[in-house]
Parts: structure tokens; C-alpha cells; sequence
């Protein structure tokens, strides 16, 4: 079947999901009819409300998944918790990757949902508890351990609200725009989605610096606001699919996907007198549990009349290919954000004069470029995708990004800052010009009575590639730091007159308390030698060069740089094989299984 001139599938003329679904003709962006009583409403007004509200709300959902990053050493500080006495680190990674976890597990279920009982009726319900979390975030009352908890307990339920605005967003703008506005339409959501993520770093440095609860007081006025103006302006264009609730399979994808998710959690941690935790009995239990859970899901998803998640989707080329170039591109594009955090804040900002307490701050202003590319290129691929077709934006943004991996790889560790923008900036690109485009096409590809599911089977995809990618990238930096750091950090240490015994032991602590220091703007090198008390006995010379601005980053760049090697490589890689599953997606049929 050839691709229509549009570039953008197409089904039956009264049904946009183009399955034989029950599809809204109202969907095509016509004019919507206005409430008994109410003016008549302008003709494809409402469609421009759903696109600006739906915006706000994924920015928000995004800007809060990246905020706390580099908020932490202010958190930390407010609730007066030391992350680095023993086992605080669970509350750090918890504080991060909580939010991300609950997002990955839950926009299926609540996808699902939208398409039962509305989807504006989920998404507005999401804005309000996002809003009233952020409120009790604001307002923490304890201190010390209780204090990280209250705050990971309140994310937990964020996280919920934000699933909810995630799940049903592009479900919505699929039924308010037609197929020739859909690509310019989802991708403009999904540059607000996607540069949120990253002004989160900056806002998150900005406030943070002048008071850590304001990292959450920020929501509170965007999500009164916008929870108002959701539950003013948006309304249910679409034909409800009234079903029974799948129990069985919500169940068991999200305690499979949950299991999986926390076990990459712990399996970053050090366990024992391994660097890591993968061969902990407990992640591996997690892992292989979870694993056999979601086989379990598919099997329940095959032989119930009515799945959370119709597996037949995943036979259309168009869909499942699509999915699999986000998974692919998730991964990617999720640990870099954390490997550009380090490699700035742990070795080139200090290196350039700037202290290491400022630079979390200045981190995320020296990202904006990556923000920009986004910006740049989101909107106007989407936009003539709708008219030339996806597939030479999906894989020409795909080549892009995977190039700009190369690049960095290529970068000497202390490089030119020209050089590095230009980079970062040229993989915003790529990421843009393929995540539009590729939104697009995934939710046209399905029935209309589907878009909630597959809306949250996308996101699921996406979130659960950024925790993925956490974990393998984070994992593959201390294998490359462990190969080669502790003989260049003993012999360093030694060289300033540390004592042999107090050299040897802070060269073989595991990496990770060495890369969360850089991480959290605190000096490694105090952070590793203040429990021996070592620092205070040295002369004033030593003491004074080993928590300069220049020994430690001098120190880890050797190491540093073999573990950034490997990880960007192995980006290149996954950007590749997302730009060969992009070029092989087909032309959606105009009928789908329904099984």
C-alpha cells in the first residue's frame, strides 16, 4: 500500500484511527459543538486549546522529572541529610528515579483508562493531584531521613499526575486535530515535553540556589492555573469505549515493569565489596521476576476479552517499528543527560575557575544549546511531516543524533566549549526532528478507541528507555572508572603526602560515591578523605591543592574519558539501530487484529 501525499497515514474517511475503531469525526478538527445553552464555539478553536493546555501540562509533567537533579545538594542541605553517610545514597537515587519509575509503569493502566471513562476526564484529575503533590513537596516538615522520605513518598504520588497528564495528552490532540495538522500539533507537545526536561535543570539551579522548596512551590501556580483552564476548555470529542477494567493484565505489567525498574535502581549501588549491585540476589530476583511477569502479561493480554493493551497493535508494522526506534532513542538520549551533568560538573567547569558548589547551577546553562535544538527542531519537522511524510525526518534525525555521539566521543576532555555546543546542539536536532514525526505516526496508526493505550504504551516506552539507560550507562562509567581510577587515584593521593593506608582505602571505595560528589557539587576529594580526618593533619600546601579546582578533575580526566568512551559508543550504537527500525516502519493498513 503506497503512503498517501500527506505523509501521514490515513483510514476511512469518518473514522481517523482508520482500524474500523469507533472513531469521532469530530476528531478532524472540524467545528465542536458547543454545550446546550453555551455560544456557538468558532470553527477549530478548540483544537488550538487542547494543543496549548495539553502543552502545559507535558512541560510541567517533564520539568518536574528533571528539577530535582540539580536540586539535590540544596535538598539535601534543607532536610539536613548527609547523602554520603552510609546508605543515603538509596534516598538520592529514590528521590530521581522514583518519579521516573512510576511514570514508565503507570501511562499504560491510565491510557487505558482515558479510553473507558474519557480521557480529558483522566488528564484533568491528573493536573490536580500533580498540583496538590507539589503543595505538600513545598511544605516538608521533617528533617533528616523522615524528611527524604516525606519527599519521595509526595514525588511518588506527583508521579501519578504526571502519568496521568502523559498518558492522555496525545491521545487528545490525535482527536482534536485532522491527519494534516497531527504532526505539526504532537510535535509541538512533544518539544514542550522534551525541552522541559532539560530547562528543568536550569530552573531547578536557578531556584535551588535561592531556596530549595521553591523547586516545588514553581508548580503551584502553573498547576492551579492550568488544572483551571483544563477543566474550562477541555471536553470529550471522542466516543467513549466503555469496557470492563483488565485487572489481571494492569496488575501484572505494572508490578513486572516496577520490578525491572527497581531492580536497575539498586543494581547502580554498590553491594558488598562489588562496585555495583547486579549480582546482588535481590536484583537479580527483581530482574528475572519481572521479566517473567511480563510474559505473564502477554500471555493474560492474549486470552481476556477486553486488554488493557490490544497486543495485535504491535502486528502493525508502523506501530511497532515506531515504538521501537522511541525505546531505542530513549535510551540513548536518557543517560546522556546524566554523563554531560558528571562530565561538566565533576571535570571541565572546575577546570575553567568555577567552584564546584556553583556547578550544578552552571551545568545546566552550559546544556541550554541541547534545549535550543529541541526548540529548533521539533515544531518544524513535524510540521512538514504532515506534508512530505515521516520517515526521512524519523531516520534523518536518528542519523543526526547518533553523529553527535560520535562527535563527543571524539571530544578531548577539556575541550572547547564551541565545539561542545555545537554538538550537544546537533543532537537536540536529531532528537527533534525524529520525536515528532514519530509521535505522529504511532498514534495515527491506531484505532481511535486505542489512542489512550497507545498513547501510554509510548510514554511507556520513553520513560522506561531514560530509567533503562540510567542504569546501563551509569553502569557501563563505573566499569570504565573502576578499570583505571583507583591506581590513578592512590597514586595522586600519595603524591600530596596522604597516608598509604588512607590512599588505599579511599582508592577502593566504589566509583559511585566518587561520581555522585562531582554529581551533587560537593569537592570528591574532601567528600573521600573527611570520615579519616585526614585532611586536617596535612600541610597547609597539600590540603590547599588537593581540594583546588584543578586535582581532582586533572586526576579523574584519564579514567573519565575511557568510561565516557564506552558509553558513548554504545549510544552511537543504539542511535543506529533506532535509525534502521525507523526506515524499515511500513504504511499502517486500514485494518488492524482485533486480538
Amino acid at each position: 500500500m503506497s503512503e498517501p501525499a500527506s505523509g501521514t497515514p490515513t483510514g476511512p474517511t469518518r473514522n481517523e484511527g482508520g482500524f474500523g475503531g469507533t472513531g469521532d469525526a469530530r476528531g478532524a478538527g472540524s467545528t465542536v459543538a458547543a454545550p446546550p445553552g453555551a455560544p456557538p464555539e468558532r470553527p477549530d478553536r478548540y483544537k488550538w486549546l487542547a494543543l496549548s493546555n495539553t502543552s502545559l501540562g507535558m512541560f510541567m509533567a517533564m520539568v518536574d522529572a528533571s528539577i530535582v537533579i540539580i536540586s539535590m545538594p540544596a535538598i539535601f542541605r534543607g532536610i539536613h541529610l548527609d547523602p554520603f553517610a552510609p546508605g543515603n545514597i538509596t534516598y538520592l537515587l529514590w528521590m530521581i528515579m522514583g518519579y521516573l519509575l512510576v511514570t514508565a509503569v503507570l501511562v499504560v493502566s491510565l491510557g487505558r483508562l482515558g479510553d473507558i471513562v474519557g480521557r480529558v476526564k483522566i488528564y484533568n484529575l491528573g493536573f490536580v493531584i500533580f498540583t496538590l503533590a507539589s503543595i505538600a513537596l513545598s511544605f516538608d516538615p521533617a528533617h533528616g531521613v523522615h524528611g527524604a522520605l516525606w519527599l519521595i513518598c509526595w514525588r511518588i504520588v506527583q508521579a501519578l499526575g504526571g502519568a496521568m497528564l502523559m498518558a492522555n495528552s496525545a491521545a487528545i490532540l490525535t482527536d482534536a486535530f485532522p491527519a494534516s495538522q497531527r504532526g505539526m500539533a504532537l510535535g509541538i507537545n512533544q518539544i514542550s515535553a522534551l525541552s522541559g526536561q532539560f530547562i528543568g535543570l536550569v530552573l531547578g539551579g536557578l531556584l535551588s540556589a535561592w531556596d530549595w522548596r521553591a523547586v516545588f512551590w514553581v508548580n503551584v501556580p502553573v498547576g492551579i492555573f492550568g488544572t483551571i483552564w483544563a477543566y474550562r476548555s477541555l471536553r470529550e470529542i471522542s466516543a467513549r469505549n466503555p469496557a470492563r477494567i483488565d485487572w489481571w493484565g494492569n496488575l501484572t505489567f505494572a508490578l513486572g515493569c516496577g520490578l525491572i525498574l527497581v531492580s536497575i535502581t539498586y543494581g547502580i549501588q554498590p553491594y558488598g565489596s562489588h562496585t555495583m549491585g547486579w549480582t546482588s540476589p535481590k536484583v537479580l530476583t527483581g530482574l528475572i521476576g519481572g521479566a517473567a511477569l511480563l510474559v505473564v502479561f502477554g500471555l493474560v493480554e492474549t486470552r481476556v476479552k477486553q486488554p488493557m493493551f490490544n497486543l495485535g497493535l504491535f502486528r502493525n508494522r508502523h506501530f511497532a517499528a515506531g515504538n521501537a526506534a522511541a525505546l531505542l532513542a530513549s535510551v540513548a538520549r536518557g543517560g546522556l543527560q546524566f554523563m554531560l551533568i558528571i562530565w561538566l560538573q565533576g571535570i571541565w567547569l572546575p577546570l575553567h575557575g568555577y567552584a564546584f558548589a556553583d556547578a550544578p547551577l552552571w551545568a545546566g546553562i552550559f546544556l541550554l544549546p541541547l534545549t535550543a535544538g529541541f526548540l529548533l527542531a521539533g515544531p518544524v519537522s513535524g510540521t512538514l511531516s504532515d506534508r512530505f511524510g515521516v520517515r526521512w525526518f524519523t531516520t534523518g534525525g536518528l542519523v543526526l543524533f547518533g553523529a553527535s555521539f560520535v562527535g563527543l566521543l571524539l571530544l578531548p576532555i577539556d575541550f572547547p566549549y564551541w565545539a561542545f555546543a555545537l554538538l550537544i546542539l546537533l543532537n537536540g536536532m536529531g532528537s527533534g526532528m525524529f520525536s515528532a514525526p514519530n509521535t505522529s505516526a504511532i498514534m495515527s496508526s491506531v484505532p481511535a478507541s486505542h489512542r489512550g493505550a497507545a498513547s501510554g504504551m509510548r510514554s511507556t516506552f520513553q520513560n522506561s528507555g531514560t530509567s533503562l539507560s540510567i542504569g546501563v550507562f551509569f553502569s557501563l562509567l563505573i566499569i570504565g572508572l573502576a578499570d583505571r581510577l583507583p591506581s590513578t587515584l592512590q597514586a595522586g593521593l600519595r603524591a600530596q603526602g596522604v597516608p598509604a593506608g588512607v590512599a588505599h582505602h579511599a582508592a577502593t571505595l566504589p566509583p559511585v560515591s566518587t561520581v555522585f560528589s562531582a554529581f551533587l557539587g560537593v569537592n570528591p576529594v574532601e567528600t573521600l578523605l573527611k570520615p579519616s580526618g585526614t585532611l586536617a593533619k596535612l600541610p597547609a600546601h597539600n590540603r590547599e591543592v588537593l581540594t583546588g579546582k584543578e586535582f581532582f578533575p586533572n586526576l579523574i580526566s584519564s579514567p573519565f574519558h575511557h568510561g565516557l568512551v564506552i558509553v558513548f559508543a554504545v549510544a552511537a550504537g543504539m542511535s543506529l539501530l533506532a535509525a534502521t527500525a525507523s526506515a524499515l516502519r511500513g504504511t499502517p493498513s486500514s485494518a488492524t487484529p482485533s486480538r
